[in-house]
């Protein structure tokens, strides 16, 4: 049911379906949660973190216009982004429940599912500040972030219709194994930015195995894209939309590596590469899950 459900195309004269609703409101959040990402790197990056000192308002009000600056507003702006995002994943779970008999039977459960990832996201946001920046909560907050973003492209791309070509070959599994490796990664750059390990490491010795620990973890993580990324040029045969991906899949991790590089060498001192390199690992995790998606679907399809 769900796959004849994913590929019905919409009838001429019709002007929606629910799954182009839902399907248009995923990628509205998918979009807004990278959004949110980047503006949450640019408040570490520029020591914003507790500009903010209570939550959930800011200096007790809902706009604190006498407090705003520069980092009150990257604090309050990432509070209100996060806000929106909470209300539209009700709004995707409600449209998912009053439209369950047109659509797969399994999106109510993984809009519940996104729910709960972002509400769980929202309570380590309120942490962060609560327990000063403690970094085992800062980088368990990004790290959720990460899997609430994973799970809109998934869903997003689940609903999206797909001509399976049954080419895929092993792509699917190496595909995941190169997302859960950059995923690791992003979790290990995420432990260097919250423990400050990068500047520590330069001051002195102290943190440098973390610091090491994310270098080391490039290569992995390296290997397995360009992995994904030959297998899918080397199969002429392949969807024109997973070609297109892997091409992506390449040119931002050509990216990710020249920020990673720019940005150790000048010692973090230039926040906009700092604030890059996250949003583009965290662009390169969205690519590689949306091949693998797509990936399995095809597998599935041309069983």
């Amino acid at each position: 049911m769900a796959n004849s459900v994913l590929n019905q195309p919409t009838p001429a004269g019709v002007q929606w379906q629910p799954q182009d609703i839902v399907r248009g409101l995923v990628w509205k959040i998918a979009i807004a949660t990278w959004l949110l990402m980047a503006v949450g790197s640019a408040t570490r990056v520029m020591n914003a973190g507790l500009a903010c000192p209570d939550w959930p308002l800011c200096y007790g009000q809902l706009i604190p216009a006498a407090q705003m600056n520069l980092q009150v507003f990257l604090e309050w702006f990432h509070r209100l982004d996060a806000a929106a995002i909470g209300c539209l994943a009700i709004a995707l779970l409600a449209l998912s429940l009053f439209y369950r008999s047109r659509l797969p039977k399994w999106l109510p459960i993984a809009s519940a599912g996104a729910l709960f990832l972002i509400v769980f996201q929202g309570v380590l946001g309120g942490l962060t500040v609560t327990q000063l920046l403690r970094f085992d909560i800062v980088t368990a907050h990004l790290g959720t972030a990460l899997l609430f973003f994973c799970a809109l492209l998934i869903i997003g791309f689940m609903l999206t219709p797909y001509e399976a070509t049954g080419n895929t070959g092993k792509l699917a599994w190496v595909s995941s194994i190169a997302a859960l490796l950059v995923y690791l990664q992003s979790l290990l750059g995420a432990l260097v930015g919250s423990r400050w390990a990068l500047h520590q490491c330069f001051g002195s010795s102290e943190l440098c195995s973390v610091m090491n620990s994310h270098i080391i973890g490039v290569v992995p993580a390296t290997a397995a894209t360009l992995t994904v990324a030959i297998m899918a040029w080397r199969q002429p045969a392949l969807s024109a939309n997973l070609r297109k991906l892997g091409n992506l899949a390449s040119v931002c991790l050509i990216a990710q590596l020249v920020l990673g590089l720019a940005t150790f060498r000048l010692h973090l001192q230039v926040e906009p590469l700092t604030v890059a390199h996250q949003a583009v690992g965290a662009a390169l995790l969205g690519i590689l899950v949306a091949f693998s998606v797509l990936s399995w679907r095809d597998r599935v399809l041309s069983a």
